[in-house]
């Protein structure tokens, strides 16, 4: 099946639509800085990685304030101002950075580095073809996004079992998941931005649409860095 790419009545549609998918990227680039830079940060200020990992309540709290600020956000981002949607987008960066700084405490730094760019590559080359393919990646990303259900609930059973069979099959299928979810959500994100025409509706669409890679980009690279990383 063909994927129908929105029509683009002049080579301005082109380029606004272009402009958008650059302005995407910029945005969730500056999501992962802020993310890695409060990880860093956290992770070498032990009195703060106290607060966090020795009292559940605040790891607790940290995690319901993610899952509020993106449910928040996508559900708002169209009637939102853009300056608000822009703080939200880097406020849950930065929670998350703090919830991230553990991993700075299970696995050396060189391989953290190296897993981040085999990240990198991959999402560039898996979201590059989410943008060119013609096909419709709806029926993949439908599919992806059952079987991350399923690994969420196989992940919850696992926490009971400690099974390391279980746990290699749930990280491998992991990166396959989001593999498929990356090239689907920028193919999704590109026929939105065929359709803004206000400033501030490709500010929006630029938000939302980094916020949908970023979620995508760090889940991989967590998923890799169970195999790749090694530990302290």
């Amino acid at each position: 099946m063909s994927y129908q790419q929105p029509y683009l009545s002049s080579s301005t549609d082109v380029v606004r639509q272009q402009g958008v998918m650059t302005r995407v990227y910029a945005w969730m680039t500056a999501g992962l800085m802020t993310t890695g830079a409060i990880a860093g940060w956290t992770a070498n200020t032990p009195a703060l990685l106290n607060v966090i990992y020795g009292t559940p309540f605040v790891l607790f709290g940290l995690f319901i304030a993610q899952i509020a600020l993106v449910v928040w956000l996508s559900a708002r981002v169209h009637k939102m101002a853009v300056a608000q949607a822009t703080g939200l987008f880097l406020a849950y960066s930065a929670l998350n950075g703090l919830t991230l700084a553990s991993i700075f405490i299970v696995y050396t730094s060189a391989s953290i580095a190296s897993t981040f760019f085999i990240t990198a590559g991959m999402f560039a080359g898996i979201s590059l073809y989410g943008y060119t393919t013609k096909q419709d990646l709806s029926k993949v990303g439908s599919i992806a996004i059952m079987a991350l259900i399923g690994i969420l609930v196989a992940s919850l059973v696992n926490w009971f079992l400690r099974s390391e069979a279980l746990y290699w099959v749930i990280t491998y299928a992991g990166v396959l998941i989001f593999v498929a979810l990356t090239a689907w959500d920028t193919q999704k994100i590109k026929q939105i931005a065929a359709q803004a025409q206000t400033d501030e509706d490709i500010q929006r669409v630029a938000i939302i649409g980094a916020l949908t890679l970023y979620l995508d980009f760090i889940n991989l690279f967590l998923f890799l860095l169970r195999i790749f990383g090694r530990r302290n």
